[in-house]
Formats: structure tokens, C-alpha cells, sequence
């Protein structure tokens, strides 16, 4: 492993652009392309899916909490949404990071696989119009709402953006409010999720170097700082190239991810 960390920070521009570009949260990149990374090393199946997800975790908590102090300097987070989600986010971080942590390595990647489908089929076919309801739920359904995006987010090595994002639209809250309020989530989801994991994978055999618990130490370093210096790039761009049509591309690239994640569980 120690020959290939260069794909570290490259990775970690493409994450940046595309993050900028789309609006979605790092670790919807970060997570397929280090599992296959992983693969091509011949990590243990066993262990694979869980650095990649713990590793992913790790590098959304710092650029989450960069682009949530960006937009919340723009005034587009609703605050008193984001008061009111953040302790459930939290509860569900912590439950799903526990999940995760007793989990086997195929029923993880299975999970991965499944949502990132359905993920990418959202991206592909999905209108900013549908709608479940004009407002989010408050009280105990807005907890458990707020609970379900940390629960599914951290399984999965996300921020708040990939399933908060569609979440808030379709209870109303327009698109450029929801990423900049989701972005807001992505600390509360990823910061429990990445130190439980780091936890969790002490002493585990068939880590690869650099690790604490699943926590790979390497891949966090070298990814995050290409990950900050390409994601105002990314936003520049996205003025200037067709949301539909590289949200489409998009859509294509994760989804043949998530069916090659699939097949690897024949």
C-alpha cells in the first residue's frame, strides 16, 4: 500500500470538484473509490469496507465543517432547523456507527451498494419538485427524521449532504437552503461516527499501515488538504457547465460503483 499513496491526494481533488460541483457530500466518492482502491491491494474483505467507510468519515468531518462555516457566512443555513435536527442527527450517528462496528464486512458493502443505488438513481431521475410535505416534521417525527440521515449517513461514510439533502427538499426546503443546512450536518454525523470506528477497529487484524482501529491515517492526510484547495474550484465550475447533464454523469459513475460493490458479494 505504502507504494500507491500518491492516489491519496489525487483523490482527494477529484472529491473537492466534485463536491463543489454538485453540491454532495465527499464521501459518496471517497468510500467506492477506496473500497476498489483496497481491492486492487488485496486488503481482507473482512476489514476492507470498514477503513474505507471510517477513512471517509475522518475527511468529511473537516471539510463539512469548512463549507457549513462557508455557506453559514452567506446566511443560507436555517439555523433553527439545524438547532432542532442536530441532537437527533447525533443520536443516530452513534447508533449507526455501533451497527457498523458489529458488522461484517459483505452485509456492509451490501448496505453501501444497495443505498448508493438508489442514490444514484435519485440523482439521475429525481425533480426538485416532489415533495412529501411543504414544511419538516417537528417534535418527535423531525427527531426521528433527523435521527434516520445520521443513522444511514454514517453507515455509509457520508456528511449530511447525499441523504439530508434530498431528505430536506422533499419536505419543502429549497435546494440552495438544504445543501448549506445539510453541510451543517455533516460535523454532528461524521466526527461521532469517525472516533467510534477508530475505537472499534483496535487491534482488528488485516488493517492496512497507517491505521488507528479502522481509521487509516495515510489516506486522511494526504486527502484532506487536495479535498480543500479543489472544492472552491469546483464551485467556480459549477456556474459554468450544465448541472442536469454532469449530474447525470454523475449518476452513471456511482451507480456502476455500487452494481460492481454488488457483484463483488456473488
Amino acid at each position: 500500500m505504502l507504494d500507491q499513496l500518491w492516489i491519496f491526494p489525487l483523490l482527494g481533488a477529484v472529491v473537492g470538484l466534485l463536491a463543489g460541483l454538485l453540491g454532495v457530500g465527499g464521501g459518496i466518492v471517497v468510500v467506492p473509490v477506496l473500497y476498489h482502491g483496497f481491492s486492487q491491494l488485496g486488503l481482507d474483505p473482512a476489514v476492507r469496507m470498514h477503513v474505507a467507510v471510517a477513512t471517509s468519515l475522518a475527511t468529511v468531518a473537516v471539510t463539512a465543517f469548512r463549507s457549513a462555516r462557508s455557506h453559514h457566512a452567506r446566511g443560507a443555513v436555517d439555523t433553527q432547523l439545524l438547532s432542532v435536527w442536530i441532537p437527533g442527527v447525533a443520536v443516530g450517528s452513534a447508533l449507526g456507527t455501533a451497527l457498523v462496528a458489529v458488522m461484517g464486512g459483505r452485509a456492509l458493502t451490501g448496505v453501501f451498494g444497495s443505498i448508493a443505488l438508489l442514490v444514484a438513481l435519485h440523482m439521475a431521475f429525481g425533480r426538485e419538485s416532489w415533495r412529501i410535505a411543504e414544511t419538516p416534521p417537528t417534535g418527535t417525527a423531525g427527531r426521528l427524521l433527523a435521527g434516520a440521515v445520521g443513522f444511514v449517513s454514517v453507515m455509509m461514510g457520508l456528511g449530511g449532504g447525499t441523504v439530508g439533502v434530498p431528505t430536506l427538499t422533499l419536505f419543502g426546503v429549497g435546494m440552495r437552503r438544504a445543501v448549506a443546512t445539510a453541510a451543517g450536518l455533516g460535523t454532528a454525523i461524521a466526527v461521532p461516527g469517525a472516533i467510534g470506528l477508530a475505537l472499534a477497529g483496535a487491534g482488528v487484524p488485516g488493517r492496512p499501515p497507517g491505521c488507528v482501529g479502522y481509521l487509516n491515517l495515510f489516506g486522511f492526510a494526504l486527502i484532506v488538504p487536495t479535498t480543500w484547495l479543489a472544492a472552491p474550484v469546483g464551485a467556480r465550475f459549477a456556474h459554468a457547465i450544465s448541472q442536469p447533464a454532469l449530474r447525470r454523469g454523475f449518476a452513471i459513475f456511482l451507480g456502476l460503483a455500487a452494481l460492481r460493490m454488488l457483484l463483488d458479494l456473488r
